[in-house]
């Protein structure tokens, strides 16, 4: 689907959707349970989390919606062993899924294959594969399928307790599905990040929902502690609203919309609240609470040479000078903040950010490709953005890529353009944000289905 937007201010107020990160986690907590139910509110029909129940009801587990948004889980317990010889699990293009699952399919008495489409099943996957080897576990990815072996099942799990040890600097992810599996065994394991630990966030968001289901983890130091002989409880549960997708909403913000932001937990432990701090420096503004320690010096950030904040007019925003802005542990908030940064009276950083190439698609190539087709002043590095802020964009034509986090971002930014926006593949916001595109026409967008 190929949209064309007529810029135009945004105006209303507007709720993020459920968090997909906690929705996944949530499911799979419930998807556990040894015995009973779990209820969880507030669930969004995105692709992913359909992936993420998809694979779990072929794993065994039993999804019933029941009112609006929310499900009755019945766990996966000892009947994990009865998937079938070889059950297939469809990621979808769902890289949380694919991840979170690759410890669950060693539960099951045999073989299980993991598929997905788009670029799924090239994204990283090492940690675990050589994991795996080093411990006598099969793994097989060919022609897009990766096989592997679970030995005896539920009983007498291919996985044993232990040490486990993992580069912190590798996704999140990889943690996550350990951390859901190790519990169950019949000793205690630890988890060891080799590197330092980016994205803990997303961590403690998963000990949270384990916590939930009365499975305990610890922190001691670096390290993570997981008793064994665990089992999961019966739970219920409402979804939070998403930080990563609110980050849009204040970036319009940003760009002069009068868009009133609803529903979100100030307190939450998802990552991307910082968004909320990285905002208060991009309107000048002074910081609550905030370190240097979270976002950096500026200093970080050098200054094109004829760079003179005085001498920058156009805006009706006062001039923020360099901003630098690290993504070490919120690497999805770049697309949004690198709209704001393509519009903002200043010059902003956006560091520490290479593991954005190996998402939907190689999101520094696709940030800078889509934010340049609309006229914007970007340079692309191995590792950073550096956009430099201009009054307006001309507007233009953006290939989404597949990736729904670009198509969302040049929304955006088309409410600063002076000419239309054409998106081409704008679909893809269904991936996160199914009603992304009916929420931007209630505040007042200007969409034309091409």
């Amino acid at each position: 689907m190929d949209l064309q937007i007529i810029p135009k201010k945004l105006s209303g107020s507007v709720t993020p959707p459920p968090s997909k990160s906690q929705a996944h986690r949530l499911l799979i907590a419930a998807a556990l349970l040894n015995r009973g139910t779990a209820v969880i509110h507030g669930l969004a029909d995105s692709q992913d989390i359909q992936a993420t129940r998809r694979c779990l009801s072929a794993l065994g587990a039993r999804i019933d919606d029941m009112d609006d948004g929310t499900v009755q889980v019945c766990g996966l317990g000892s009947a994990i062993v009865e998937a079938g010889p070889v059950p297939i699990l469809d990621c979808g293009e769902s890289g949380s899924t694919l991840r979170f699952l690759i410890p669950l399919a060693l539960l099951v008495g045999g073989s299980a294959c993991l598929t997905g489409h788009g670029r799924l099943m090239e994204r990283p996957l090492k940690p675990y594969e050589d994991l795996f080897r080093e411990k006598g576990i099969a793994w097989e990815l060919k022609d897009g399928v990766l096989t592997v072996d679970g030995g005896k099942g539920y009983d007498d799990y291919a996985l044993s307790p232990g040490e486990y040890r993992l580069p912190g600097n590798v996704s999140s992810q990889f943690f996550t599905g350990l951390l859901f599996v190790l519990p169950l065994l019949d000793g205690d394991s630890t988890l060891v990040p080799t590197t330092p630990l980016e994205s803990i966030g997303y961590i403690n968001m998963t000990r949270e929902a384990m916590e939930l289901a009365g499975v305990h983890t610890q922190w001691r130091g670096d390290t993570l502690f997981i008793p064994g002989n665990q089992r999961y409880q019966p739970f219920e549960a409402t979804v939070e609203a998403d930080w990563s997708q609110a980050g849009f909403w204040y970036a319009a913000q940003g760009l002069g919309n009068d868009v009133t932001i609803n529903g979100l937990n100030p307190k939450s432990i998802q990552g991307d609240r910082v968004m909320a701090s990285f905002a208060e420096m991009l309107r000048g503004e002074p910081l609550h609470g905030v370190t240097a320690a979270i976002w950096g010096p500026a200093s970080a950030a050098p200054a094109r040479p004829d760079y003179r904040p005085s001498l920058r007019p156009g805006w009706s925003t006062p001039c923020v000078g360099s901003v630098s802005l690290p993504l070490t542990h919120c690497p999805d908030l770049a697309p949004p903040l690198a709209a704001w940064g393509a519009l903002l009276n200043g010059d902003l950083y956006l560091k520490d950010a290479a593991r954005l190439r190996i998402k939907e698609s190689d999101r520094l190539s696709t940030i800078t490709a889509a934010l340049r087709a609309l006229g914007a002043d970007v340079t692309e590095e191995p590792d950073r953005l550096i956009i430099m802020g201009k009054p307006s964009l001309p507007g233009g034509t953006v290939d989404c890529a597949g990736d729904h986090r670009i198509a969302m971002m040049a929304a955006i930014a088309a409410t600063g353009c002076t000419g239309p926006v054409t998106l081409l593949g704008a679909e893809c916001v269904k991936k996160s944000y199914p009603d992304f595109w009916e929420v931007y026409r209630s505040l007042g967008g200007e969409i034309h289905v091409l």
